[in-house]
């Protein structure tokens, strides 16, 4: 009976040594990783014509993926391919009358030195002259600036994204400006997280981070710290912390690297830095 009692007095110390242990071991554990709460932020860019028109085509739905480059969206181009031919036509009469007023002022040059023409009718000529060269010109500006405005009768993805809202459809007259889509951009994707003053001195921008969901056994992310806000501001209602909302904190940027897109925008997640 003493060497059973004696036994289990044993078992009975080992257990209360692990558990202590244990304790000790988990808590400078978590003392060592810092666990911070925030929400994706994902960039949304509304896409749209740099000209007035009718839209002609509209590529794509709600949902789709576009790569950077990709064609969304035509207007029509018919009254931009018209003004293109009337500047060209305007250009070109205004070189006929200049080749004409360049004869011209030759010949009165030729002549002033017998006296067959006046000064009066010298100056003329190449008055005329250079005032076709600058009509000319503005002419020519013009071409340039009606070929833009046809280029601007597409619109193109400027980076990789899904889109997110079709707003506008086909025959739609629309504004500069007026968008046809928000684009959601598929990189950068960041966190947007808040810490206490305590902490600052224990993190730095590029710090490694690991990104958790709520998702049971989902998938946990890598990311960084890209900035670290220089000024304090009260905790955000929609931020959850240990600490009072009243507290004072500073809010990091965290971008996180995104492969399979389960990073969606306004996400909650939980972020754990490794002090």
């Amino acid at each position: 009976m003493p060497r059973k009692l004696i036994l289990l007095s044993v078992l009975v110390v080992i257990g209360i040594a692990g558990f202590f242990v244990y304790n000790s071991w988990h808590e400078e554990s978590a003392a060592k990783t810092l666990t911070l709460y925030g929400n994706v932020d994902v960039r949304q860019v509304n896409l749209g014509f740099r000209v007035p028109g009718r839209v002609n085509e509209i590529y794509f739905e709600e949902g789709d993926f576009v790569k950077a480059g990709s064609l969304v969206g035509v207007l029509d181009k018919q009254p931009y391919l018209d003004e293109l031919r009337q500047s060209k036509a305007n250009a070109e009469s205004i070189r006929a009358s200049l080749t004409n007023a360049e004869i011209l002022l030759k010949r009165r040059q030729e002549l002033i030195s017998d006296g067959s023409v006046s000064q009066e009718d010298l100056d003329n000529a190449l008055a005329n002259k250079l005032t076709l060269d600058a009509n000319l010109a503005a002419a020519e500006a013009t071409i340039a600036v009606t070929a833009t405005n046809l280029e601007f009768t597409e619109v193109f993805a400027p980076t990789d994204g899904i889109i997110l809202t079709r707003i506008r459809e086909p025959g739609t007259v629309v504004n500069p400006g007026d968008p046809i889509y928000t684009l959601s951009i598929i990189s950068p994707v960041w966190i947007r997280a808040f810490v206490s003053e305590t902490y600052l001195g224990a993190i730095r921008p590029g710090m490694a981070a690991k990104i958790y969901t709520d998702t049971p056994n989902g998938k946990i992310y890598d990311g960084n710290i890209g900035f670290i806000s220089p000024v304090a501001e009260f905790t955000p209602k929609t931020v959850e912390t240990t600490q009072l909302r009243t507290d004072l904190v500073y809010r990091l940027r965290i971008y996180a690297s995104n492969p399979d897109q389960g990073l969606r925008q306004g996400m909650p997640v939980t972020v754990k830095l490794e002090l």
